[in-house]
């Protein structure tokens, strides 16, 4: 326990020094209480693209969101030119910010990503599931802050940590980006590295939109959106977040935990019928298997093969109950209707509504037409869950079509998300954000 609390304080007085020594001109004279990204759907991938400026001078980079993902990470071996690159040296305080152990020398002329006497990490790409090792460094980053309702000034962070990686681990990334932003539950985490930076709350809110520019904001809100829609902590469920014990990267050390978000989904309900299944594998087991966990990389949500039949089942059964008739299945999904008694509303398809029931019965997550239903043709609709198989290191991963246009909201302070449901109940999508500039 004493070495526990050792190493605690020594975190945190690691993070007291690091970010002591941000100053920049735009901090002198405007400290941000908030900061806020542009994050917009590739139609060839379903992955969820944002854009920071980074380097000197700077330099407006694309980057898949992951979520989970434990850092920045960056394509160093093209085109990578800045004048405030610094790789952190061996031993260096930088390096147990990180808790990157190993040191390394590179057998090259020095650049970006290749070093002598310099630590390193692992970047992950979470959608091939392929990792290796990159240089730590720091440069400069700079994004507009916000007031909730507009973008704002521009602010920087002058050193801020991020890993180089080789050109190959880009591979099944959308095209035109350089690498991926990590929002994961670490210290190196974009959410801890701005909070820490600006001496904000250690909050962050994503609200993913369809098919325009949704918003991610970093610190508290009230997030507003048009047409004069605040959505304030009042606004929003809770659950609590859980941390699983082990590590879900592609790759990681012993005893390393996971940097992804997990919540505790007890049971699922069809039409507010509860779905039999095998409740076991909704926990957490001593191995870091199991559970339930939210992923900005899995395009639609993944199930685990039994608990994925016995939903299919019960969803089945609720369609035939509204007459809705099912069709040949459309890859990659088993399931499908035909449109022709299925009716529009406010909220998409009017099929039968999906409850994902958290810490009590009466705390759920629905998942109205809008999220559940893909439109595949004309007269088909499909249910937007897949089978994981029968052996998934994690048994449910909620996608990103289930995400769209719902604002979450993770608090890494109080360990907690909150969630508003779907925002065409209010009227408003994740895509009014006013990205019209105040500054």
């Amino acid at each position: 326990m004493a070495s526990s609390l050792n190493n605690y304080f020594l975190c945190c007085c690691l993070l007291l020094w690091f970010f002591s020594t941000q100053s920049t001109t735009a901090q002198q004279s405007f400290r941000p209480k908030a900061l806020v990204l542009p994050v917009s759907k590739d139609s060839t991938t379903n992955q969820y693209i944002t854009k920071i400026e980074q380097r000197t001078p700077l330099v407006p980079i694309d980057l898949v969101v992951d979520l989970g993902g434990q850092f920045l990470w960056v394509d160093c071996d093209q085109k990578y030119v800045s004048t405030t690159y610094r790789p952190a040296r061996c031993r260096s305080a930088l390096c147990s910010l990180a808790g990157a152990s190993g040191c390394g020398d590179c057998f090259s002329s020095p650049k970006p990503g290749c070093n002598n006497n310099t630590c390193g990490v692992i970047p992950d790409n979470s959608v091939t599931g392929t990792a290796t090792s990159g240089e730590l460094a720091t440069d400069v980053v700079t994004v507009n802050s916000t007031n909730g309702s507009n973008p704002g000034p521009k602010v920087t962070v002058p050193r801020f940590l991020f890993s180089c990686a080789p050109t190959f681990l880009l591979q099944g990334l959308a095209s035109g980006v350089v690498g991926m932003a990590g929002l994961g539950r670490t210290r190196i985490g974009l959410p801890s590295q701005f909070a820490s930076a600006f001496s904000f709350h250690r909050k962050f809110a994503i609200c993913l939109a369809s098919s325009a520019t949704g918003v991610i904001f970093f610190g508290d809100g009230p997030y507003n959106f048009l047409p004069n829609i605040q959505y304030t902590s009042q606004s929003l469920t809770y659950t609590p977040l859980f941390i699983n014990p082990v590590s879900t990267a592609s790759a990681f050390s012993q005893g390393e935990p996971s940097a992804e978000y997990f919540i505790g989904v007890t049971s699922i309900r069809i039409d507010d019928k509860t779905v039999p299944l095998n409740a076991t594998l909704l926990s957490i087991d001593n191995k870091g298997n199991g559970g339930t966990k939210i992923s900005t990389v899995k395009p639609y949500t993944v199930m685990e093969s039994s608990i994925f039949t016995a939903f299919t089942e019960a969803y089945i059964n609720a369609a035939k109950a509204r007459n809705i008739t099912r069709v040949a299945s459309v890859a990659p999904f088993d399931v499908c209707f035909s449109s022709k008694n299925v009716f529009g509303t406010r909220l998409g398809a009017a099929v039968p509504t999906i409850s994902l029931v958290l810490q009590n019965q009466n705390v759920s997550w629905s998942i109205f037409g809008a999220n559940s239903m893909v439109q595949v043709s004309d007269d088909v609709l499909c249910l937007g869950f897949v089978n994981g198989g029968s052996n998934p290191r994690t048994s449910i991963v909620i996608g990103g079509y289930q995400l769209d246009n719902n604002l979450l909201q993770f608090d890494l302070a109080t360990s907690r998300l909150g969630f508003s449901s779907l925002l065409f109940g209010r009227r408003t999508t994740c895509a009014n954000f006013n990205f019209t500039s105040i500054a």
